[in-house]
């Protein structure tokens, strides 16, 4: 890659690398910052930033993740290599945190299972594997479970050397307890007295000068106590003896000590024996730490800069959205009124590869450049930049930049030449994958031959194919623009009104200098802007007035369509919300029309439920089975209406459809009513054909006899005057007489009385046919007679069981014609009790219902009488 030296400053990004030192915890994250180099591997880019992109992630995700005790010993972990050589105490207690750190780091990013490498991109793979990049840095990174265990046995958790690391050295340090306490003693004992005899003031207290425990004393007084001066205080008022009775005591202390230092180092010269085979292990690790402390500073900048990680592609494009100058942020929000950095689009493709930027001075021109250039420099770098989500990006081989001045007086360079000389290497190095920022394309000498080498100069770097972003003022370089192609012009929009530069980049089209307009603002004379006005010529003013006014028009339509772009926006969330309440509207659709067929089945219910009243009053009035069988057919009718309505559901008219159920709702009324009226007609007219009498002559005992609207046929076995015995078949019953009437004559001679009853019973079985009475319902009727029970049973049955129970026997009770039933429901508290006979009182067959007999069962037993 060719670039001028100092590139790095003139983009501003050894500010960033400043930055980046500053956010590593320890001096190993800030090596790696100093030596952050520029990539051209779109791959190795990529995982760089996929690493900040997780290590991101990682710090929301686990809040304690270990970023303590990142210590620098690698020098003394390299001095080891040599034989008998040991690391000191401080040393090894933070390379024993250090370690402990990376262990952890490693552990945190391994996979939950465990994955093969080559795997490591499946799909399935991707929730044992969080943090594949990161996983990929710390795999093969050695951890020492056993060292730190054996180190932790010589040390406590601060670091000192333990007391039982040897038991040598807890003998020595023992043996050096006991001396400093007897010395201690001794020299409390000996100050006692000192200060009892005045020698020593009394707040005075022994203490330590050169590793011995001393008295201080004052100068006139020092041979009151015998012993030896060891040193004088600073101003020469106190003096330090060692009494004569401690000096052989302080020498023992001397002694052990220097015997405790010598066990200490000596564990230690064991303990690097240990550690000498893994120190080539143990210096990759703290690279891996390295690596960490400087990407948790990768993730500090980003944030702080409200950076991301695009994916970049592996050939050369530019297509920012809303791109900022990271420094240039930086310093606004220090500002004691931050203010927002207005953020540029900037684009330059295969088919759009150099932008030539014009526009007045001050206005944003050479800050655009630089936002370029060192965003593409941190990208490739590895860092993330701030840029919007919906960015691409891509890679360069070469990065050139021609800014400021590099006039030379050692070199014998002046401005121009410095620009020339770099042109010239920019032409022998462009090619397809460079990117070319130059600044005042151009200027530096005369401006007529200056432009028409800035086109020539231009011109190769078309030829060439190579990608860059050009400031400059010359209208040649803007003609140029328009009028080939890969080159684009952009410019810095400026309000004229107001005369102040918006800093706003527009592709497409060239800018105005506003030379006149500024010069103007400044307060330069008038007379001096009317001469250069005339001097420049009516034409140039011209057209750049009306350069001016395209550049108004421009952006009246930019806003427009930036308008009609929001209307756009608008018209969609407008769409969506339509979308929505559709959604809503079907959904509220099929609820009415759930609700409508919950409405179909209660009302089928209800009719199934008035169909079986009608059953058991038809069982009771011996009504026809037809009546029945018709009631059901409207039902299933009605059923198959409900069934077609469901069948329709998604028709997608709702109104016409409830309209439809509410018609059918009032049909199903109609024939309610009809059905009903008709009903009632039908039961009037059996009553009317069962209250008919068969004969006036009441029945003998032997007579043929049947229940009155019955025609099973019975015979008469005894009676009393009110109650009968009649057997119908196999069966004996007993009932009420007046309920019975002759079936046949009691004798072949009676003639009259047979004809009489003969012509009784045609005409009521005419009226009975007349009312669809089927043989179906004597033969039901018959049936229930044979088996039929006199005794129910309700015990342990809840309210509701027990009176619907209670019912269906008093139907049946009726039907068989039995003269007495019991119910048997228990005492308990009478609840049930009183609720079988408040719906006895309700029956009109029922004559009389009491408690059985005391001795059969009493309050437990209801006997019901008809």
């Amino acid at each position: 890659m060719v670039y001028p030296t100092n590139i790095e400053v003139k983009i501003g990004f050894d500010e960033i690398r400043q930055m980046l030192k500053a956010g590593c915890l320890s001096p190993l994250g800030q090596e790696l910052a100093g030596g952050l180099a520029f990539s051209t591997q779109a791959d190795e880019v990529n995982e760089r930033l996929s690493r900040t992109r997780e290590f991101r992630r990682l710090l929301e995700e686990q809040e304690d993740f270990p970023l303590t005790y990142f210590f620098d010993v690698r020098m003394a972990v390299a001095r080891l290599r040599l034989e008998n050589t040991h690391i000191e105490v401080d040393e090894l207690f933070d390379m024993r945190r250090s370690l402990g750190t990376i262990g952890e780091m490693v552990k945190r990013l391994a996979p939950t299972n465990f994955v093969d490498k080559d795997e490591l991109a499946d799909d399935e793979n991707e929730a044992k594997v969080p943090y594949p990049a990161l996983y990929r840095l710390a795999d093969g990174v050695a951890t020492f479970p056993t060292l730190l265990q054996r180190i932790d046995q010589i040390l406590d958790k601060y670091g000192h050397i333990r007391d039982n690391a040897s038991p040598k050295l807890a003998e020595v340090r023992r043996e050096l307890s006991r001396t400093e306490g007897n010395i201690s003693r001794i020299l409390y004992n000996i100050l006692k007295v000192a200060q009892s005899e005045g020698v020593v003031e009394k707040d005075v207290t022994p203490t330590l000068r050169d590793g011995r425990l001393v008295i201080p004393v004052a100068p006139g007084l020092k041979r009151k106590i015998k012993g030896i001066v060891h040193d004088e205080s600073a101003t020469g008022k106190t003096v330090f003896i060692e009494p004569t009775e401690v000096v052989e005591a302080n020498n023992r202390i001397r002694e052990l000590e220097s015997e405790e230092r010598q066990e200490i180092v000596r564990i230690l010269t064991v303990l690097a024996s240990h550690i000498r085979p893994h120190v080539k292990e143990i210096l990759d690790s703290y690279h891996f730490m390295a690596r960490i402390d400087f990407i948790q500073a990768c993730v500090k900048l980003a944030d702080r800069l409200e950076a991301i990680e695009p994916e970049v592609k592996a050939e050369p494009h530019i297509d920012w959205i809303r791109a900022v100058h990271p420094l240039l942020k930086i310093k606004n929000t220090r500002q004691t009124e931050p203010k927002d950095v207005v953020p540029l689009d900037i684009m330059l493709t295969s088919e759009k590869r150099i932008l030539v930027i014009s526009g007045p001075n001050a206005g944003g021109k050479s800050v655009c450049l630089k936002t370029v250039g060192l965003l593409q420099y941190m990208l490739q770098c590895g860092l993330s930049i701030p840029v919007s989500e919906r960015s691409v990006t891509g890679i360069f081989n070469d990065i050139m930049i021609d800014i400021g001045d590099e006039q030379s007086l050692e070199n014998d360079l002046s401005t121009y030449s410095s620009h020339l000389l770099n042109m010239k290497n920019m032409i022998r190095q462009a090619g397809n994958g460079t990117l070319i920022l130059i600044d005042e394309f151009g200027t530096g000498t005369e401006p007529q031959i200056g432009g028409a080498i800035a086109e020539a100069v231009l011109e190769q770097f078309c030829r060439r194919e190579a990608y860059g972003v050009i400031t400059t003022h010359y209208q040649n370089l803007k003609h140029f623009a328009d009028s080939h192609e890969g080159v684009v012009n952009g410019a810095m929009l400026y309000d004229r009104h107001e005369m102040r530069p918006l800093f706003q980049l527009a592709i497409g089209r060239p800018g105005s200098s506003f030379a006149i307009e500024i010069a103007r603002k400044i307060g330069l004379p008038e007379t001096v802007i009317d001469r250069a006005s005339a001097i420049v010529g009516t034409d140039y003013i011209q057209s750049d007035k009306y350069l001016q006014d395209i550049v108004r028009d421009k952006r009246y339509w930019e806003n427009k369509r930036q308008n009609i772009h929001q209307r756009e926006k608008d018209m969609e969330k407008t769409i969506s919300r339509y979308e929505a309440d559709l959604q809503e509207v079907e959904q509220q659709r099929r609820n009415i029309l759930k609700k409508a067929r919950e409405e179909a089945e209660e009302l089928l219910r209800e009719s199934n439920r008035r169909i079986e009243n009608a059953i058991r009053e038809i069982r009771e009035k011996q009504a026809e089975k037809e009546e029945t069988r018709r009631i059901r057919q409207e039902l299933k009718a009605f059923e198959a209406t409900v069934s077609e309505a469901d069948k329709q559901e998604n028709d997608g008219k709702i109104a016409r459809k409830i309209a439809q159920i509410q018609q059918r709702k009032e049909r199903h009324a109609k024939r309610k009513a009809e059905k009903a009226k008709n009903q009632e007609k039908a039961v009037e007219a059996l009553r009317n054909a069962t209250a008919t009498p068969a004969s006036d002559r009441c029945p003998e005992v032997g007579d043929m006899v049947r229940i009155k609207g019955l025609t099973s046929v019975g015979r008469l076995e005894q009676h009393d005057g009110k109650m009968a015995t009649v057997i119908f078949g196999d069966m004996r019953t007993k009932m009420r007489l007046n309920r019975l009437e002759p079936a046949t004559a009691a004798s072949d001679t009676n003639g009259s009385s047979t004809a009489t009853a003969t012509t009784r019973n045609e005409e009521l079985a005419e009226r009975l046919t007349s009312h669809s009475i089927s043989h179906e319902t004597r033969k039901t009727i018959d049936d229930h007679k044979k088996n039929f029970r006199q005794d129910l049973d309700v015990r342990g049955m809840r309210g509701d069981e027990a009176l619907s129970a209670v019912q269906y026997f008093i139907d049946d009770a009726i039907l068989v014609g039995v003269a007495r039933v019991r119910i048997l429901h228990g005492k308990g508290n009478g609840i049930l009790r009183q609720l079988i006979r408040d719906y006895l009182a309700t029956v009109p067959n029922v004559t009389h219902y009491a408690d059985e007999h005391v001795q059969f069962g009493g309050a437990g037993i209801t006997v019901v009488d008809f």
